[in-house]
């Protein structure tokens, strides 16, 4: 006869992996870009009108809220963002804190080993600002030799906490074309602020929007047991 397996009463569930929604939500609170179209959310059908049903209207820019930046939107004849490889908006990747700075340098990142990395995120000063309406014209920003670093350690995808991540006011975009000139997808508007700095699995998956030069995107972090 088979004894009964006895009951263990010490034994845990096994630990839940941690989901961070790092995606800003759209409204018309969310801040954009001067120049950049606002976002706008208008009702088309209304349940409360006598319609059988609730619709809206949606208005936004390509570069709204948490959003991917493709090669197209600064190269000619770059991909556009529904071309963009799966393999690299989906996969491991590492926030790195760097506090108290008003701009990244190659020498910041140099500081960082990032040689095992394809995916960086980089939580600034500027966490938690895109939950802020007004635009903050003193973001931080990365240097052209910043860029051209990450390119030259292998970087695939580069995340950054706040709109743009081109010095204010820069008519040549040096960053920006350093990146998406070697095919380094660029993610803005993400909302680091609830974030540690490690590794996390990485889901960003920005509409597909045929022939468009970047898109909103979902953005989820997964804790990595």
């Amino acid at each position: 006869m088979a004894r009964p397996v006895p009951l263990c009463y010490n034994s845990r569930p096994p630990a839940m992996a941690k989901i961070i929604d790092v995606t800003v939500p759209l409204s018309r609170d969310v801040p954009v870009y001067p120049g950049d179209p606002a976002f706008s959310l208008e009702p088309s059908h209304l349940i409360t009108e006598g319609q059988p049903y609730n619709l809206a209207r949606i208005a936004l820019g390509t570069q709204t809220g948490t959003h991917v930046d493709a090669p197209y939107h600064f190269l000619a004849d770059g991909a556009t963002v529904d071309q963009l490889p799966l393999e690299i908006l989906l996969g491991k990747a590492r926030v790195v804190d760097l506090p108290g700075r008003d701009r990244v340098d190659r020498a910041d990142l140099e500081s960082v080993d990032l040689r095992d990395d394809l995916r960086v995120l980089f939580k600034t000063r500027m966490a938690g600002q895109m939950l802020r309406p007004e635009f903050q014209a003193d973001y931080v920003y990365f240097t052209e030799d910043a860029a051209t670093y990450l390119v030259q350690a292998g970087i695939k995808l580069v995340g950054f906490d706040y709109l743009s991540f081109e010095k204010p006011g820069s008519a040549e975009f040096p960053a920006h074309h350093a990146l998406l000139s070697a095919g380094v997808i660029i993610v803005e508007g993400l909302d680091l602020s609830e974030v540690d700095p490690g590794e996390y699995d990485l889901y960003c998956l920005p509409l597909r929007i045929a022939g468009a030069d970047g898109a909103p995107a979902r953005v989820l972090l997964r804790s990595r047991l």
